[in-house]
């Protein structure tokens, strides 16, 4: 989905897009959300999950790096990422204090398909992520459950809504709805195409701040607002053959996307952003000490960042474009970005 085509924001683009302008364009992976809405129990939160591949990922790793750029944060499993570069569970978003119940559950899953865990081998690293929804939502009820999260896992497709759905239901970005938005983009190397995908939780930035294309819209009339608030965790797939440390570049370039949107990554913002490789699986298990690998040649990268960039900035817009007027927790009232255009 990415941008609607009658969407009234426009962007200056340079590379393709993929066919459906989703991460899950990336072959392999795919995404399930539950969203939970209440306005009586003023409860507006849930998951989102997001499968490298079809497989068993405990057993078929994924090359993988993440970058803490502003780590105002709480999430779970970063660490074994940033030593082992390898991903081997899928990614869970939520709300900031449904961490817990979601690290558990995810765990729970894991063990589930694969007894040897904790037994026969080591244990697995669950990878969780958040954001605070406290403006919309009754974070303190912690209303997100472990079946929630399992129905995501076991509801991940091709397929799947923007804006204020799953983990996203209660966000805000930059004083407007936000909440998940996602988009792709086509490079060709060696002439082939290949494929980047962003798939990302906005709740980011300062009312007043949102620029779209190098501008700021007009008549758009907010409050004023002492500092920046909130967070952004951003999840990036590709099908190119990178490095784990290519990886964690890659991630980190996802910033410029953030910045062209308004962002100047405030103190109290937690943004945070994984990538992940299809390229290579790593199995769990191998006779072998030495396994083959593709690799990417690092001065061919700029074309990765580039791309990358331009699909986090409209996966950022494209969270903002899908999510609906939200009135939530203590009679608060977040406006949607249509509402303005």
């Amino acid at each position: 989905m990415g941008l609607e085509k009658n969407s009234k924001i426009k962007l200056h683009q340079k590379f393709p897009k993929g066919p459906r302008n989703l991460i899950t364009d990336v072959a392999g992976v795919t995404v399930g959300q539950v969203t939970l809405n209440d306005n009586e129990k003023e409860i507006h939160t849930g998951v989102t999950a997001i499968r490298g591949h079809e497989g068993n990922l405990f057993q078929e790793k994924l090359a993988a790096g993440a970058a803490v750029i502003n780590g105002f944060g709480k999430s779970a499993g970063l660490v074994q990422i940033e030593e082992l570069g390898t991903l081997e569970t899928p990614i869970i978003m939520t709300n900031t204090l449904s961490v817990g119940t979601a690290l558990s559950a995810l765990t729970k899953y894991m063990l589930k398909e694969n007894p040897d865990i904790g037994v026969t081998t080591g244990t697995v690293n669950c990878v969780v992520t958040e954001c605070n929804d406290g403006e919309l939502n009754d974070i303190r009820g912690m209303h997100v459950t472990e079946a929630d999260v399992w129905q995501a896992l076991d509801h991940c497709s091709e397929t799947f809504e923007e804006g204020a759905v799953g983990s996203g239901t209660g966000m805000c970005c930059m004083g407007l709805k936000g909440g998940i938005g996602s988009a792709s983009r086509i490079v060709t190397v060696d002439g082939e195409e290949h494929t980047i995908g962003v798939i990302l939780m906005s709740n980011f930035g300062m009312r007043g701040n949102l620029t779209i294309d190098g501008f700021r819209p007009e008549g758009m009339k907010f409050p004023p607002q002492e500092c920046e608030k909130g967070s952004v965790i951003l999840v990036l797939a590709t099908d190119l053959p990178l490095s784990d440390r290519q990886l964690r570049r890659m991630a980190r370039r996802s910033v410029v996307g953030l910045c062209r949107t308004g962002s100047f990554l405030g103190n109290g913002s937690g943004d945070i952003a994984i990538a992940f490789s299809t390229a290579n699986r790593i199995s769990h298990y191998s006779e072998k000490k030495i396994f083959e690998m593709k690799a990417f040649r690092d001065d061919a990268m700029d074309l990765v960042f580039e791309a990358t960039a331009e699909a986090a900035e409209e996966a950022v817009l494209s969270s903002l474009d899908h999510a609906a007027t939200m009135k939530g927790a203590r009679g608060n009232v977040i406006y949607g970005l249509r509402e303005y255009l």
